[in-house]
């Protein structure tokens, strides 16, 4: 390794994964991702992730290229397991004349009623393991026997991503190598995949030694960590490692728009809502116009990938034309701690503040 293992870290992520610091960037989904975000963290010695759900497969294959291309260093790249049905779900007229509105405002037009496809997840897993990337993660549930099995034929490793105990448990059990303790704290989409979101809602300080007593693969730590002193609880209670979502999100090399980042750094980031409007998933964000007006629309909103097909157009040209009111802000309930920075000097300062809180001694 080219650095030495922090040493108030166990190692065990580190030498499972290859890394020189136990901390994981959060893979952004939705065009958040960057190659420029991962391949900085990789090579600051942490494992730099892009979230590739949206993907074809053939992008799938360039971007690992672009991503061996970009860094020698251990990196991930992040699909979403599919949850049973959803390629059957359709778009019903209501759910268009819902946002119709909106697409008026922007004069875009709005999208038909019918199947809005999305991603085979069969196609685009095959893409990535014939790709060869060095880790593969996953959330919103398992996956395949046989995906994980291939992985481990090729020497892929691979990490779940849990959001409850039960989901951690089953994740080991599946023959994951690392489990995400991903706390509803945490920016972006929740992945409960065992129970309801609702039922499934546990804070990261609450969640992480609960699943580390639970499982004896390295646990990440993901939800509401933003500074050193997060990483210090996090390991104070037993994770091996940590997942930062929004402390990446805001630096310079992320694929969030400036509005965006912009946004994490008002005191408008002091409050988050967990909001299916975007996707159709749950997912914690900056509240606006468009999360307030639409409300009391949140239980009749169609199931993900609908609704995130037909809000794509809109959340593409809102952000193109820089109206904060129209896109999804996603933001974790730490923003306020995030700091404007590149990727590099955000993992360095990770580091210090760290080993300063936990005398940087074993």
């Amino acid at each position: 390794m080219g650095a030495r293992i922090p040493a108030w870290s166990s190692g065990r992520l580190e030498r499972l994964l290859g890394l020189d610091h136990p901390i994981v960037q959060g893979p952004f989904g939705g065009g958040l991702s960057s190659v420029a975000l991962a391949a900085a963290v990789s090579e600051a010695g942490g494992l730099g992730s892009y979230g590739g759900h949206i993907l074809s497969p053939g992008e799938l294959t360039g971007l690992v290229a672009e991503l061996k291309a970009a860094t020698t260093r251990p990196f991930a790249v992040n699909l979403w397991v599919p949850h049973p049905g959803e390629e059957k779900l359709r778009a019903e007229p209501a759910d268009v004349d819902r946002l119709r509105p909106y697409f008026e405002e922007l004069g875009l037009p709005a999208p038909e009623p019918g199947r809005q496809a999305g991603q085979d997840f069969d196609e685009q897993v095959d893409a990535l393991l014939a790709a060869g990337p060095p880790v593969l993660s996953f959330v919103m549930g398992v996956p395949p026997a046989r995906v994980l099995a291939e992985a481990r034929r090729r020497g892929i490793a691979t990490i779940g991503t849990a959001t409850t105990v039960d989901e951690a448990i089953a994740l080991e059990q599946a023959g994951l190598d690392a489990v995400v303790a991903s706390g509803s704290d945490a920016g972006g989409h929740r992945g409960a995949f065992l129970r309801p979101v609702g039922e499934s809602l546990v804070g990261t300080f609450s969640l992480v030694p609960q699943v580390a007593d639970a499982v004896s693969v390295p646990v990440i730590a993901a939800g509401g960590i933003a500074d050193g002193r997060g990483v210090a609880a996090a390991v104070t209670l037993g994770a091996h490692g940590v997942q930062i979502g929004t402390g990446f999100l805001a630096t310079e090399e992320s694929g969030a728009s400036a509005l965006h980042k912009a946004a994490l750094h008002t005191p408008d980031a002091r409050v988050t809502v967990l909001t299916r409007l975007f996707s159709g998933r749950l997912a914690r964000a900056i509240p606006n116009r468009f999360v307030r007006e639409m409300a009391a629309s949140e239980a009749e909103v169609p199931p993900y990938p609908v609704q995130n097909a037909l809000m794509l157009g809109l959340r593409r040209e809102a952000a193109r034309r820089g109206l904060a009111d129209l896109v999804n802000l996603w933001a974790g309930q730490a923003a306020p701690l995030t700091v404007a920075a590149g990727a590099r000097d955000y993992v360095g300062r990770l580091l210090a503040e760290t080993g300063e809180i936990m005398g940087d001694r074993r």
